[in-house]
């Protein structure tokens, strides 16, 4: 668990001031489902997420050649943490220093996605990060729907390996690429939605939250949705 001081000091780097008398816990935010949404379930594709273990995984991820990106990346940005965590995050794809290093969130964006970790009593190491692309589209421009359909089988086995109980979308674009839909995020936030059968909460993008700070109150509504699916499973 990490200490309630610390915790209280990412709240504030976070730019969220929390008045709650200690031991009082927080009102959990109520989750519903907008109809009007069309997101639905998305089933596997036939024969493509056959049992695998983590080491074989890795390696077809590290080998594989199916898209263009494969021509352009560096190396392969497989995903990081606790192969057992309750909580799945998943991004966009890669960036140029994902690239470099090998893992996912690193620099500022991985800074502040830890901070946010951090004030829902959360450490890096005790969750699961990956993206929807694990190779870095050139110049960060947006994940193709090609892209998208070629890389997802490996982030349907990561699932199937971790067997998560939330999964976090991080981003319009991850929200887009697992739920199918072209839906605003304002729609999408504040639900539990579901993805393979899992609950599945979106939130705001770490980089887009260092661009607008303004929007980090909301990014704390979500977690805090999060969090109460989580404990009410």
């Amino acid at each position: 668990m990490v200490p309630e001081s610390l915790r209280r000091q990412y709240l504030e780097a976070l730019g969220i001031a929390v008045w709650v008398r200690r031991g009082q816990p927080p009102v959990p935010q109520q989750a519903y489902t907008d109809a009007s949404v069309p997101v639905v379930p998305v089933a596997a594709p036939p024969g493509s997420a056959p049992a695998v273990d983590w080491d074989t995984l890795e390696r077809a991820v590290s080998g594989c050649t199916k898209c263009r990106l494969h021509a352009t990346r560096k190396q392969t940005v497989f995903g990081v943490g606790d192969k057992n965590a309750e909580w799945l995050f998943i991004g966009e794809a890669p960036g140029a220093d994902e690239d470099r290093l090998g893992e996912p969130f690193v620099g500022r964006a991985g800074q502040l996605l830890n901070a946010m970790l951090f004030a829902i009593g959360l450490k890096r190491e005790q969750v699961y990060i990956a993206n929807v692309l694990k190779c870095r589209p050139p110049g960060n421009r947006d994940p193709q729907p090609d892209e998208v359909a070629q890389c997802e089988p490996h982030l349907l086995r990561q699932i199937g390996l971790i067997r998560p109980r939330l999964i976090v979308a991080l981003g319009r674009h991850a929200a887009h690429s697992l739920l199918k839909t072209e839906a605003p995020l304002a729609r999408l936030r504040g639900q539990r939605l579901s993805y393979q059968g899992i609950p599945l909460v979106v939130t705001y993008h770490p980089a887009y939250l260092l661009r607008t700070p303004g929007d980090k109150r909301r990014a704390w509504d979500d977690l805090r949705l999060a969090r109460t699916i989580v404990e009410a499973a």
